[in-house]
C-alpha cells in the first residue's frame, strides 16, 4: 500500500512539475537576444562553431566505458563474500565484454575523430 501511495504521489509531482515547465516560461525570441554578447560590440563572427560529430562519438563512447568500469570498483569488496567463484565469473564476463567493445571501437576506426 505504501508503494503505491508513493508511486502516486511521485507521478503526480512529475506530472505537476512538467506541466509547470511547459506553461510557465515565455518565448519572447528576438535577434538581440539570440545573438552572443561580446562585451557591447558587434560580434566579428559566428560564435556557433560547427561541432565534430567524430568527438562527440568518442566522447560518448569513453562515457559508457567508464561507466562499465565503474562497475568494477566494488569488485575487491565483492571477493571478500563467501562465493568467490561467481563473483569471478561475473568479472571476467564483465571484463571481456569490455575488451570486446574496446575492438569492435578499434576496429570500426570509432577512436579516431581526425580523418
Amino acid at each position: 500500500m505504501n508503494l503505491l501511495v508513493i508511486m502516486l504521489v511521485n507521478s503526480l509531482l512529475s506530472l505537476i512539475l512538467v506541466l509547470i515547465a511547459f506553461w510557465l516560461p515565455q518565448m519572447n525570441l528576438y535577434t538581440e537576444k539570440a545573438n552572443p554578447y561580446e562585451c557591447g560590440f558587434d560580434p566579428t563572427s559566428s560564435a556557433r562553431l560547427p561541432f565534430s560529430m567524430k568527438f562527440f562519438l568518442v566522447a560518448i563512447t569513453f562515457l559508457l566505458f567508464d561507466l562499465e568500469i565503474a562497475l568494477l570498483l566494488p569488485l575487491p569488496w565483492a571477493i571478500q563474500s563467501t562465493n568467490t567463484t561467481t563473483t569471478t565469473i561475473t568479472a571476467f564476463i564483465l571484463i571481456s565484454i569490455l575488451s570486446l567493445g574496446l575492438s569492435y571501437e578499434w576496429t570500426q576506426k570509432g577512436l579516431e575523430w581526425t580523418e
